[in-house]
Formats: structure tokens, C-alpha cells, sequence
């Protein structure tokens, strides 16, 4: 969805932002960097944009009274994109937003690279944009070196693995009255000093369209299946494995999703269907998201789901069965002599 392949790194600041409640300080570069060395460029591109080749939601800046103007980051970014010249002034006042925020005692010091990109490609198209960046973790590096017709080795500390991007925003220059487009990267697990660099620094919401609807829909499914479907009725794990098949099979060849088509050929049972269709309303009230009974389906957003379905029976420590077709050619048992359960397996020929 996002390539670099033709982007150039057009400007670059760098700040460091401490951590408030820690009473650490903010230090602000007086200017922006100028890089003319190739391949420190390429690395750059490299450790700021790598990692979003396999970024496939999209965000939107919003704020909580629905005008976007109060969101700071917002604010900032548009006037980097209408005024290139105070590129490095914006992101001095973005560094400064941020240390107000990092309030959390365990949110991390490090450096907040502010980046202006041209030539970036997201859905096909060309944009400008700017990377927020923060790195945090560092790391120690051996260096081996020639020396005396031999080799020396030494090291160096605090330095950044270029592989590993801690947290990132890509602010794409397209669709700026809906909130602009936005990839984020954050590595931090979900805990409460993480949620202050997506939701507090940044205050995004997902773009709702086609992928979202979709991601969102075989996640209510999945849920309802493996959780929900115990409490109601009686099935099997196999069933529950045949379902999950069903579905994934459903979206990956089909166009579009219609929920009364996908119920009827999918869970095919008049009180289950009825469940799922109560399940989702549920779903839908209690996260305040609204998933339209008809959509396009994106065929990205299948593909990352279907890794998380599982179709592995697992028995015991003894066997795992993978069920990907007919599961009709698999039944259940209990054998009264070993007092234990057991699957039969039907099948014409070993591969």
C-alpha cells in the first residue's frame, strides 16, 4: 500500500524530548539538517519508511469536539505543507507538544526526528509528506576492523538498530479536510505509557473505509465463533474450525460483503444466524462503530486476517489435525473401552 521506492528525503530535523514527570527537559535543534552523503539518505529512507511496506490501515487526525484545527499535530503539519520554509519552526513546536504529553513515568526519553518526504507512493498515487518519528531504544554494536595484518574489534554504545523503528507517523499530503491519510508505527506494547503517542500526541482515529469494514467484520466473526457460540449451543471444535474455513473462503472469493448472503452461506443455521446478527449489533454499541451490512471487500485485509484464523485441532499433546476443506469427512467419537474420544478421517490417498 505505501512505497518508497521513488521518495527522497527533502529536509530533517532533530530534537530530543525528555520525560516531564521525570523533570528530563526538551532540547531543540537551532536547525535543520542538511545531508548531502547518499548513503546516509538511503539509510535514512530505510529506518524512517522501511517499515511501512507492510502498513496497511490507514488513520485520520480527528478531535473529540470534531474540529480539527484544536488537534495540535494537525495544526502543525498543515502549516508545513502551506509554508515549507517554516518546516523546521513547526517542528520545534511539535517536539515541545510532545514533552507536555510525556507525562507517563515510564514513557522513554529519545530522539524525535521531524522529516519532510516528496515522492512518496501510497494507494498508487504520488504525495509529499512528513515523518514524525521518536527513537527510544538503544543498542551496543561490535565493530570488527583490519589492523597489523590481523583484525581489532571494538564497540559502540547508545546507537540505533536502523531495522528497528519505535514509533512513527507518516503524514501523508492528500485528503487534508477529512484528516489527511496516516500510517503509524508504534512497537511499545499496549499499556498505558504506550497509548500517549497514537492516541494523545497524535489523536487518530481509522479511517473507516473498505479495509477497516473488512478487518472489522471477520474479527466480530471470529470472536463470535470462538467465543460466543459455546454459550448458545453445543459445537464441536471442528465445527468451529469448519466455520472459520467457511468465512475465510466466503471473503476471499467474493467482491463485496452482504451480511445476509455471507449469514445464510456461511453459518447457514436460523438461530445461529440470528446470534451472529446480535452479536455484531453488540459489538457495534459497546465500541460506538457502526459496520454497514453491505461493503467492497479488500483483499489485503482478508489476507492478514486469514494468518489469524487458526484451522489446527489440537488433541491432546499427541496429534494436531489441520482441517482446511470438507468437514464432512471427519468425525467424532467416543470409544467406551478407553473411555477416551477420538476422531475418524476419511481420505483417498497420502501425499
Amino acid at each position: 500500500m505505501i512505497s518508497f521506492s521513488e521518495a527522497s528525503l527533502a529536509e530533517l530535523s532533530i530534537h530530543r524530548i525528555g520525560n516531564k514527570s521525570e523533570d528530563e527537559f526538551y532540547v531543540l535543534s537551532e536547525q535543520s539538517l542538511v545531508i548531502e552523503d547518499e548513503q546516509l539518505k538511503n539509510l535514512l529512507l530505510q529506518y524512517f519508511l522501511g517499515p511501512y511496506g507492510k502498513v496497511n490501515e490507514i488513520y485520520r487526525f480527528f478531535h473529540p469536539n470534531e474540529d480539527l484545527n484544536l488537534n495540535e499535530v494537525y495544526h502543525f503539519a498543515e502549516s508545513i505543507f502551506e509554508k515549507g520554509e517554516r518546516f523546521h519552526d513547526n517542528s520545534q513546536q511539535l517536539a515541545k507538544y510532545l514533552y507536555e504529553i510525556s507525562n507517563h513515568p515510564k514513557i522513554k526519553s529519545g530522539e524525535l526526528y521531524v522529516a519532510y518526504f516528496e515522492n512518496v507512493q501510497i494507494e498508487g498515487e504520488l504525495h509529499d509528506a512528513i515523518g514524525i518519528f521518536k527513537s527510544e531504544n538503544k543498542e551496543t554494536y561490535l565493530k570488527v576492523y583490519p589492523e597489523n595484518s590481523g583484525f581489532n574489534v571494538s564497540y559502540e554504545q547508545e546507537a540505533i538498530n536502523i531495522s528497528k523503528l519505535d514509533k512513527g507517523c507518516l503524514i501523508i499530503n492528500t485528503e487534508k479536510e477529512q484528516g489527511y491519510k496516516i500510517a503509524v508505527i508504534d512497537q511499545t506494547n499496549r499499556s498505558a505509557e504506550a497509548v500517549y503517542w497514537k492516541d494523545e500526541f497524535l489523536k487518530l482515529r481509522i479511517r473507516n473505509d473498505n479495509y477497516h469494514q473488512t478487518s472489522n467484520v471477520l474479527g466480530v466473526y471470529k470472536n463470535f465463533v470462538t467465543q460466543k457460540l459455546d454459550e448458545d449451543f453445543e459445537i464441536s471444535k471442528a465445527d468451529k474450525i469448519d466455520l472459520l474455513n467457511r468465512s475465510i473462503k466466503y471473503f476471499k472469493e467474493k467482491d463485496s460483503f452482504d451480511l445476509d448472503e455471507f449469514s445464510s452461506e456461511v453459518i447457514a443455521n436460523a438461530e445461529g444466524i440470528e446470534s451472529f446478527k446480535n452479536y455484531k449489533k453488540s459489538y457495534e454499541e459497546e465500541f460506538d462503530t457502526a459496520i454497514p451490512d453491505s461493503f467492497d471487500i479488500s483483499d489485503a485485509a482478508v489476507k492478514k486476517q486469514a494468518r489469524d484464523y487458526k484451522s489446527v485441532l489440537k488433541l491432546d499433546k499427541n496429534f494436531h489435525i489441520y482441517i482446511h476443506g470438507n468437514k464432512e469427512l471427519i468425525e467424532k467419537g467416543f470409544d467406551d473401552d478407553k473411555s477416551m474420544n477420538y476422531y475418524k478421517v476419511y481420505f483417498r490417498e497420502e501425499q
